[in-house]
């Protein structure tokens, strides 16, 4: 009786060790171990591969930079900005302290300037005086800000400044901040800026100001090209980081790790799973045309959609991309004006029935509201067609 106890006590402790494996296999590889949150996902699909405590609200300290540029990018790509325009300093922007590139009040610079002090440098100062050259306050700015959050579908988050110096009632999480940086990475230029290691500003004058990224692995880690570091005493270090390796970009966030050197060895562990276990295969490049559909009282009749973003879908290394379902839907009761990247469509991807991608489609034109003469002639001129 002693040897089959024994022997059972032996199997039910195999058996329990086995289940810890399998259970262990079963909640994913063990990253981030050392962060507060954290969370990794495919770019263009969206998918989260890696997640701890994702929906955790917290201080999001400098990465709220990153709805900051999501704002001017989408003012230059709809025409409300250009790169070359003058942006003033207000003594307000002036006066932030923290990461800046002291500018002077009354002082001018390009926006392709101060993005660049933004991306690069981490400027509050900057940020400011960006957000007031859009929406005239930077309290006006925060107001779109938190428009944006809502539109993404966002859920835990909430800004109260467009710099993210501590402020109460200012949160972010893991989750939320990897769909802000999956919304700015739409804009193919950014990382133009977030990818430079180091530049200049005031070049040629005597007040030369060197510029140095704040996120080191867009030197020390092959394929990062941002997007944002954050650091405050109360919301530790925090990095949102993006890489690109063959046709497969993903976005990892980390935030609370306790140094410096933490955050960008966890991020960098972040990264190698990634880009070990899995790849994405191109469908769809931005600004890819996808039909066109009608619009009632406006000086053109059709309105081409455009995809806005890279379109691809994830698989697992060596996964098979049978069974991958295209399906186009434009809405049918569009009224002028349409202004460049209105919502107009979706483009849905289904692999093996079940969605993998879901996308907006866009306007990549304005099309004005048609004149009275020009309704008169098309509408007399449907009269005389039917009048024969």
């Amino acid at each position: 009786m002693k040897r089959l106890a024994l022997a059972v006590t032996a199997a039910l402790m195999m058996f329990s060790m086995s289940s810890t494996t399998l259970l262990a296999k079963e909640e994913g590889p063990a990253l981030a171990d050392d962060a507060r949150s954290a969370v990794l996902i495919e770019r263009d699909t969206g998918s989260i591969l890696y997640d701890k405590n994702s929906h955790e609200k917290l201080p999001p300290a400098s990465m709220t930079k990153i709805m900051t540029m999501i704002l001017i990018m989408q003012a230059i790509e709809k025409g409300q900005l250009k790169w070359d325009d003058k942006v003033r300093t207000s003594e307000y922007a002036a006066s932030m302290g923290g990461s800046q590139i002291f500018l002077e009040p009354g002082e001018e610079m390009t926006v392709k300037q101060m993005l660049m002090g933004i991306s690069i440098g981490s400027a509050n100062d900057a940020s400011v005086a960006m957000a007031e050259k859009i929406a005239g306050s930077e309290d006006a700015f925060v107001a779109m800000m938190n428009k944006k959050v809502k539109e993404l579908g966002l859920k835990d988050t909430k800004f109260q400044n467009a710099t993210g110096l501590p402020a109460k009632d200012h949160y972010s999480s893991a989750y939320d901040m990897s769909m802000m940086a999956k919304e700015l990475l739409k804009y193919e230029d950014i990382t133009k800026f977030t990818g430079t290691y180091e530049s200049y500003l005031r070049e040629n004058t005597d007040n030369k100001f060197w510029l140095v990224n704040t996120n080191k692995l867009v030197r020390f880690y092959p394929g990062v090209d941002g997007l944002k570091t954050g650091f405050t005493n109360e919301a530790k270090y925090c990095l949102t980081a993006t890489a690109k390796k063959d046709n497969m970009r993903v976005v990892a966030v980390v935030f609370g790790a306790p140094t410096t050197k933490s955050r960008n060895a966890q991020v960098s562990q972040m990264l190698d799973y990634a880009f070990a276990q899995y790849t994405t295969k191109p469908l769809y490049e931005k600004w890819q045309a996808m039909g066109k559909t009608s619009v009632s009282k406006g000086s053109d009749n059709k309105v081409e959609a455009y995809t806005d973003e890279p379109i691809s879908i994830l698989l697992k290394k060596g996964e098979k991309t049978d069974n991958v379902e295209k399906i186009v839907k434009l809405d049918q009761n569009i009224k002028a004006p349409v202004s460049k990247g209105d919502a107009i469509g979706t483009l849905t991807i289904k692999k093996d029935g079940k969605v993998v991608v879901q996308s907006t489609l866009v306007a990549k034109k304005n099309v004005a509201k048609a004149s009275w003469w020009k309704l008169y002639k098309k509408s007399f001129g449907i009269f005389a067609k039917y009048g024969n």
